[in-house]
């Protein structure tokens, strides 16, 4: 909530009005009282909410104090050199601290703003309050204003709690001076209110980063340098993390503050640790040098959306009527609330506070309030006012008119670095080998080539700075500043200008020796699920579609035009194997697939087109947000589409993950403009979420770091018979045969055709008969033998009687327990079984010519024995009886040996 002024008037043109506003929280103490320890460690008494006496240390971290301050009104008349304010939770205390001079006599006004709205506000009288350099104020004298002023809990009732720990606590304390004679305001000045905890940690985070850019730089190099077979070094070299991939989701996070809108305070503080991946490196001696070639003209701030520092800002802390201050305590002092008694209690409440007012020594002492800030520099923009580019480069300190000079002289150190370290990887390389601490071939062709090594990084350098050069050159054309800065930028631009001319050029030397055809399509979209599970529409051509056996559904399809290139050259090998066209541009193409290998120049225009949008519209913040979204949306679906490099990671990394955070870091930007009015809370809320979304990206290249190391490693085995770990050699295998197969980039192999359902049934390929125990079975029956033949054998081979018989034995009994009709298996027969049938056949045959000599009656081969079972008469063997083998003897085996290698077994 927020408490109305309250006015005390004193003696004409020599009092002083103090308004303060804080941000405080839910607690009650008294005033302290300050003791000295033996080792000079100052303590002070307070109470607590138990109302137990407790000691605090005089030096102890406040709960919210005031960092740098700034001019809010141009032209001041009071000079202030020290401005500053802190409010301690444990005792209900604010202390402040004012210092500087003047020539007028003065009244003063101070507020501090928490989130966009007044938490509490009160006004006293120096005069009572015992601040004699401000009563009356003397040229003379310098202004030496500081004190402790006691706050009640019911000041700080409409306070979250949550306001004294959430990171980068968004507040002004503002301090503004009138003079009595003329009721005009002759001095503002504005400063920063933090609680200490923040998003911005740089020399952590920052170096965090910069180790792991180091690492990936190092694999990177490592595979462009190994080897000496150009189209396999190229291979590798595409595998491993493109630096220009890193350095654009790093430039991506930090340039994302260069829109012009009210950026809130988590933001800035986050984007400080990536600001040296866009040159924005705060040196002291650099800045003077840059402000030499300078001068004077910082430029316009608010043309960038900024509230500059020494520039009026009446409406800075929601502005302020003058009418109220002096005319509440003459008029109205009484009749204000007359219905209640909170005015009165109000007015003694300030006035008490007036003669509570406790005197406290200078924060100059060693071991004094330290907790304080100082005047920002020309060109910065208000403390606490982080819009635009403008406040986001003031969490550097850097103003916004030395960003382009900054960024540039840092690239040409950087450009400086990265071919000294070319020429000393030689040289130390040419060193080991004449002491014989390496092989004599060791990086033999780098050794041999380190001058176009040496070449190739360089502009390799200078296309990961293009989008940041591009953006710095015409954001300084913009903000209108130094003529000399702006010099150097037109001539900087026009040089990165050539880029996409070489782009050009490397299209044109591979194109030259062909001609275009355009071919009518149709673009069809159809219904997939995005990383399986998420309903997303493809975009697909018609004439792709058809190369799939079962394309799928299409939802809607639009007419267009292909342009298809023919190449005239049939003998000319593929542009991942013309190792002239790798030496030339593979700087450009090496990263890229076989059939999207011209995708560098893509990249160029479109780093281009964001590039002017971001400098061009500069201060004009809703044109930059919806032209963007535009840009990103249109890049998002054509590089979903294309997914143009080679390596699996950089796909995954540039096409969905930093596509994704563009487009949904500019749509939760647009709420930001201040033609929305927004309140700061859910303002702070949207820019933790955009941390949350960058950060899961900064995350992911970092995972690509890692994983691109080990995969680098690999590469730089590959010549190798021994690897270690020894467990990853299956992942070693896999990764070159990932890398064998994409280099082709060959469509993928359609699914096999699903083979018709088959009607039930069943079909027999081949029979084999097994062995079974009956087979050893001496009085197993051959059912190979007649049915109707006599199953009891002769004792002996060409008898023909059993004398041993029992006559009244049925002739068509069996000899097996098998029951009646049931029918055995029949015995295999072997080569040997057939062979002694055929001799015994022989040798039965020549009894029976024998007995029919004789006159014994007999029987053709395929009849049967019968016996008489006549009472009284003698058995006769039935006429034309066959003798039978015995059973044993007739275990034959059949052999399977048809077309198909099996035969059926036969039925009698």
């Amino acid at each position: 909530m927020a408490f109305s002024p309250f006015i005390f008037s004193g003696p004409l043109a020599s009092s002083l009005l103090i308004l303060f506003v804080s941000i405080l929280s839910l607690s009650h103490s008294t005033v302290a009282v300050v003791t000295a320890t033996p080792g000079n460690t100052k303590y002070v008494q307070a109470s607590n909410n138990q109302g137990d006496a407790i000691w605090l240390r005089d030096s102890r971290k406040p709960a919210l104090y005031t960092q740098d301050f700034g001019d809010c009104l141009g032209n001041s008349l009071i000079n202030v050199t020290r401005f500053d304010a802190a409010y301690y939770q444990d005792n209900m205390t604010v202390l402040f601290h004012l210092e500087g001079n003047t020539n007028v006599a003065n009244e003063s006004l101070m507020c501090v703003f928490a989130y966009g709205q007044a938490r509490f506000d009160l006004t006293f009288n120096p005069c009572n309050a015992q601040i004699y350099s401000l009563c009356p104020m003397n040229r003379s004298v310098p202004i030496e204003a500081n004190g402790i002023i006691p706050v009640a809990q019911s000041d700080v009732a409409g306070i979250p709690p949550i306001a004294l720990s959430i990171p980068d606590f968004e507040g002004q304390a503002i301090l503004r001076v009138f003079a009595n004679s003329t009721q005009s305001e002759i001095g503002c000045y504005s400063a920063l209110v933090t609680n200490g905890a923040t998003f911005s940690h740089p020399d952590a985070v920052g170096s965090f980063l910069g180790l792991f850019t180091i690492i990936a730089i190092a694999s990177s190099a490592a595979t462009a340098i190994y080897g000496d077979d150009i189209p396999i070094m190229r291979t590798h070299y595409a595998h491993s993390l493109s630096i220009l991939v890193l350095f654009s989701v790093f430039h991506h996070i930090f340039y994302t503050g260069a829109l012009s809108v009210n950026w809130p305070s988590v933001l800035p503080a986050f984007w400080s640790n990536f600001a040296w991946t866009g040159g924005m490196i705060y040196s002291e001696s650099m800045q003077n040098s840059i402000n030499q070639l300078i001068g004077n003209n910082k430029g316009n701030t608010s043309m960038v959306g900024a509230a500059g520092s020494g520039a009026t800002a009446e409406s800075l802390g929601g502005g302020y009527e003058i009418s109220q201050i002096y005319k509440r305590y003459t008029s109205n002092v009484f009749r204000w609330n007359a219905n209640s008694l909170n005015g009165y209690e109000s007015l003694l409440r300030s006035r008490n506070i007036e003669r509570r007012i406790v005197k406290r020594a200078l924060a100059n002492s060693t071991d004094g309030f330290s907790w304080y800030g100082l005047p920002t520099k020309p060109g910065l923009p208000l403390p606490g006012n982080f819009s635009g580019f403008a406040g986001t480069l003031a969490e550097e300190g850097i103003p916004a008119t030395n960003a382009f000079m900054t960024g540039f002289l840092w690239f040409v150190i950087l450009l400086a670095i990265v071919v000294a370290s070319v020429v000393c990887l030689k040289w130390t390389l040419e060193g080991l080998r004449k002491y014989k601490i390496i092989h004599q071939d060791r990086l033999a062709y780098f050794r041999e080539h380190w001058i176009g090594f040496t070449e190739i990084a360089a502009l390799r350098t200078m296309l990961i700075a293009f989008f940041m050069i591009i953006y710095l050159s015409l954001f300084q054309f913009t903000y209108k500043g130094s003529g000399g800065a702006a010099a150097v930028a037109a001539i900087v631009f026009i040089f990165f200008l050539g880029f996409l001319g070489a782009a050009g050029y490397a299209c044109f030397y591979r194109l030259r020796w062909g001609h275009y055809k355009t071919k009518l399509d149709r673009l069809h979209f159809e219904k997939i699920k995005a990383f399986g599970f998420i309903p997303w529409i493809g975009v697909r051509l018609e004439s792709h579609r058809s190369e799939k056996s079962r394309p799928l559904l299409s939802s809607g399809s639009v007419r267009c035009w292909t342009v298809q290139y023919i190449d005239e050259n049939t003998q000319r090998v593929e542009v991942q194997q013309d190792e002239d066209y790798i030496q030339k541009f593979g700087w450009l193409s090496a990263r890229f697939r076989r059939t999207k290998w011209w995708f560098f120049s893509t990249w160029l225009v479109y780093e281009f087109i964001r590039a002017c949008i971001y400098g061009g519209a500069a201060g004009h913040p809703m044109t930059q947000v919806f032209l963007l979204l535009v840009v990103e949306i249109i890049a998002f679906v054509a590089f979903g589409i294309l997914r143009p490099f080679e390596g699996a990671r950089l796909n995954a990394l540039v096409v969905y993950l930093l596509g994704f955070s563009k487009v949904a870091t500019l749509a939760l930007s647009a709420a930001f403009d201040v033609r929305f009015n927004l309140a700061r809370i859910p303002t702070t809320i949207i820019g933790i979420v955009i941390i949350v979304i960058q950060g899961i990206l900064a995350c992911s290249a970092l995972v690509a770091i890692i994983i691109g190391t080990f995969s680098s490693y690999m590469s730089l085995t590959r010549n190798h018979k021994s690897f270690k770990p020894r467990r990853w050699e299956g992942y070693r295998q896999r990764y070159f045969a990932h890398l064998q197969k994409t280099v082709k980039d060959l469509p993928p192999s359609p699914p096999p055709v699903p083979e018709e359902p088959k009607p039930p049934g069943f079909t027999v390929k081949s029979v084999r008969r097994c062995p079974k125990i009956e087979d050893s079975d001496q009085g197993y029956s051959d059912p190979m033998s007649s049915h109707k033949s006599i199953v009891h054998p002769l004792n002996t081979y060409g008898s023909r009687y059993d004398g041993s018989r029992n006559s009244s034995q049925s002739p068509m009994q069996s000899s097996s327990n098998l029951p009646f009709g049931a029918r055995p298996h029949r015995a295999s027969w072997s080569t040997r079984d057939f062979t002694s049938w055929s001799e015994e056949e022989q040798r039965h045959s020549r009894d029976s010519q024998l007995l029919d000599w004789f006159g014994m009656p007999s029987k053709s081969s395929d009849s049967s024995l019968r016996e008489t079972a006549n009472i009284g008469k003698v058995p006769t063997p039935i006429q034309n009886a066959r003798p039978v083998m015995p059973l044993n003897v007739l275990k034959i085996r059949i052999e399977e040996k048809n077309e198909k290698g099996t035969f059926m077994d036969e039925r009698d």
